[in-house]
């Protein structure tokens, strides 16, 4: 037992010397200059209205991801898309081990309840994209972290917005609106949800011991008739809600240390 034990702390120095390097690599900035929080997002819009905001520098320009940091310690990062990139993203933040992450994401809505410009706290995410399963059996949930989701939620009470809580799907799949089987079986699992990156940031985050959370923002409702996000409707969204989207996560991220409950996460 003591070999296997050897052999997984070797092999656990060496993922972390190749996330060390990795990390500069893909965002361009160093180590040190990353916050204890992290703010994740998809759009490089999101980094530049965050470093306007701050006047910080934005790392990565060339580079597969860009990131600032500003005075307070509040990094975010614009990862790409797809749970590839999302799990990429949360391997190489063990390099940091920051002290909480949450990605600031859009998804379709699948109730139609559910409307564009809701936001949507996810309480748990179907691992339906495959890209988690290197990191867990099928039968491990994968959940946020509860402390982190209850200050968020806090956050947008106090701005008296309509937040919606729910279990949403992720998949790798594009253009999924026109199967029919597919959408059938997304109304019978009841999801409030679809997106391509939430159930991996969620197991990633768990397997690498980083408290983790998301707020998504419905930018369209695919289930209904012409509900399918085009270009001209995301700009839409993005200049009605993008803004208050982005000023929720800094204010839940900023504040989280001062006046939350310490976030624990307790290994196996």
């Amino acid at each position: 037992m003591d070999a296997e034990d050897d052999l997984v702390r070797v092999n656990n120095a060496r993922r972390l010397e190749i996330a060390k390097n990795w990390l500069p690599r893909y965002t361009g900035m160093p180590i040190d200059a990353f916050g204890d929080y992290i703010l994740l997002t998809n759009f490089d819009n999101y980094v530049r209205a965050f470093a306007k905001k701050f006047d910080s520098r934005v790392y990565g320009d060339g580079k597969p991801m860009q990131a600032t940091t500003n005075t307070v310690g509040l990094t975010i990062v614009n990862f790409g898309i797809g749970s590839a990139n999302a799990a990429t993203i949360m391997d190489l933040l063990s390099a940091r081990q920051p002290k909480g992450v949450l990605f600031l994401g859009k998804c379709g809505g699948l109730k139609k309840s559910t409307e564009i410009g809701h936001f949507i706290l996810p309480i748990a995410a179907i691992r339906g994209e495959g890209t988690s399963d290197d990191y867990f059996p099928p039968e491990v949930p994968a959940l946020p972290s509860f402390k982190l989701h209850k200050f968020v939620s806090d956050r947008i009470v106090e701005r008296k917005l309509e937040y919606r809580t729910g279990v949403v799907y992720t998949t790798n799949r594009r253009l999924w609106e026109h199967d029919e089987a597919f959408r059938r079986r997304l109304i019978g699992l009841t999801c409030m949800g679809i997106d391509m990156e939430t159930a991996t940031i969620f197991i990633v985050g768990h397997y690498n011991a980083i408290a983790r959370g998301a707020l998504l923002l419905v930018s369209d409702v695919p289930i209904t008739p012409d509900g399918v996000k085009t270009e001209s409707s995301d700009r839409i969204v993005t200049d009605r809600w993008a803004d208050v989207h982005l000023e929720i996560g800094i204010e839940a991220m900023t504040e989280i240390d001062h006046l939350g409950e310490q976030i624990k996460h307790f290994h196996y």
